[in-house]
């Protein structure tokens, strides 16, 4: 039976809508960003007046954003590298054995996840110090410290959903592969691993993300030579100036991993996040 014409037109203009909500955003950053100073501060016009690509040059200039891009390379990696390998070992660990306290560390993992984040800066912070005055291990300002904090907010999660995948793969792949010879890193490695890499790409993305737009803890753990995008846009912005168009092309630029990895990964992504939802 085909729906009534009143829901069609409804919903044709509910998606209108939606989209212009989506893409005017955009529309206006791609716009802003191709165009001069001057026309961005001024009265904004939809269609600009002209089109220039100083800003996709000046942005390397005005901020070492070259430096902060390969800052959030390294910290992002090595966040999503640590909390992948970590959760397939912890996640296969509660999924396939049985142990005292195994209970109150399901539990515990969860329940990170109620409390925000602002709530470990200080205690972070203050860790960080007094490890660095006792041990002279430099953590607050150094990439090593920010990657730490990363995982405290990423593992977690990891964990939890990696948990409801790898109970969803059928326990007999483990089994046949102890049979042929496997041990119990081996049937890890070997067979679960691979039936579970939709869900494993669901964590690195997820991971990566996490650490990739992170604000608060990058703008108070790192410093000048640590510094990652998320804080490094706002050089941007002086005491005298705002390179409007340069923050736009500058966002725009930095949003091009993101964006690539996720179209790139969408199929995994959903498949991993659907599957890792239900036991």
């Amino acid at each position: 039976m085909a729906p009534p014409r009143s829901f069609l037109w409804s919903r044709r203009i509910f998606l209108t809508l939606l989209t212009g909500f989506v893409l005017i955003p955009v529309y206006v950053m791609v716009s802003s960003s191709l165009k001069p100073l001057a026309d961005v501060t001024g009265k904004f016009r939809w269609l600009p007046s002209g089109l220039t690509v100083r800003p996709y040059i000046d942005i390397w200039s005005t901020v070492p954003l070259a430096k902060y891009f390969m800052n959030s390379v390294i910290v992002a990696g090595a966040a999503t590298i640590l909390s992948v390998v970590i959760a397939v070992f912890a996640a296969y660990a509660v999924s396939r054995y049985e142990f005292r306290g195994k209970r109150v560390f399901t539990v515990t993992v969860l329940s990170t996840q109620m409390f925000p984040g602002i709530l470990f800066l200080l205690p972070l912070f203050l860790l960080y110090v007094n490890i660095g005055n006792a041990t002279g291990i430099a953590l607050f300002g150094s990439r090593g410290g920010l990657i730490l904090t990363y995982l405290t907010f990423s593992l977690p999660f990891s964990i939890w959903m990696l948990i409801g995948y790898f109970d969803s793969v059928p326990r007999d792949l483990d089994e046949a592969a102890l049979v042929d010879g496997c041990g119990p890193l081996g049937a890890l490695l070997r067979i679960v691993v691979p039936a579970a890499i939709p869900g494993i790409v669901a964590v690195a993305v997820y991971a990566f993300m996490t650490a990739w737009g992170e604000v608060l803890f990058a703008s108070v753990m790192t410093d000048d030579t640590t510094r990652t995008l998320a804080v490094g846009l706002q050089g941007y912005s002086t005491l005298y100036n705002v390179y409007w168009n340069q923050i736009m092309a500058a966002s725009l630029v930095v949003s091009v991993p993101v964006v690539a990895g996720f179209l790139l990964l969408q199929r995994y992504l959903v498949t991993g996040l659907t599957a890792g939802a239900v036991k």
